[in-house]
């Protein structure tokens, strides 16, 4: 049975959103409505278009370059179910997963029972970008994020050594 997604749109290659070259799938809707945010057509739930999981994929194995798909959005835990089956069949074809969210990762781990998908997506997840955009923390030197408040937060190894691991910190 095909899993569908709605999607604001894809990037088939990025070097910004992520470590390596990615597959950027932008979710489309998003609860947060950051002012200033960079994608705000993509906060809408009735915007973008609904595709199918498998044909991200077949886009994604067209490139034998990629390192792994990237997802951002709106946001991707909006439609945290159909995100954690494209994550896992990408990390099927040994893609790694970058998710950005407007939530805070301790949000997400509290919030996971209450939210389908969230817990499944948060273990296919090998780094998170987490934090609502802040316009007044906006730094345009930043890696991989827009504000300063954002984190980049490296899940396998916090997964680990049970307590939360930076990107930087390795």
């Amino acid at each position: 049975m095909d899993t569908y997604i709605r999607i604001a749109g894809l990037i088939k290659e990025s070097i910004v959103d992520g470590p390596g070259i990615r597959m950027v799938v932008f979710a489309q809707g998003c609860k947060h409505n950051c002012p200033g945010c960079h994608n705000p057509e993509t906060h809408s739930f009735d915007g973008g278009k609904l595709v199918t999981v498998d044909s991200i994929l077949e886009e994604a194995k067209k490139n034998p370059l990629l390192d792994g798909i990237t997802f951002s959005g709106g946001d991707p835990f909006e439609q945290a179910e159909a995100f954690a089956v494209l994550a896992q069949k990408a990390k099927k074809s040994n893609l790694d997963i970058v998710t950005y969210t407007g939530y805070t990762y301790e949000y997400l781990i509290k919030n996971s029972p209450k939210h389908k998908g969230w817990a499944e997506l948060l273990n296919k997840t090998d780094i998170l970008v987490d934090g609502r955009y802040e316009l007044d923390k906006k730094n345009l030197l930043l890696r991989f994020r827009g504000s300063e408040n954002q984190r980049i937060i490296n899940l396998k190894k916090t997964r680990t050594k049970n307590k939360i691991v930076f990107l930087d910190e390795q």
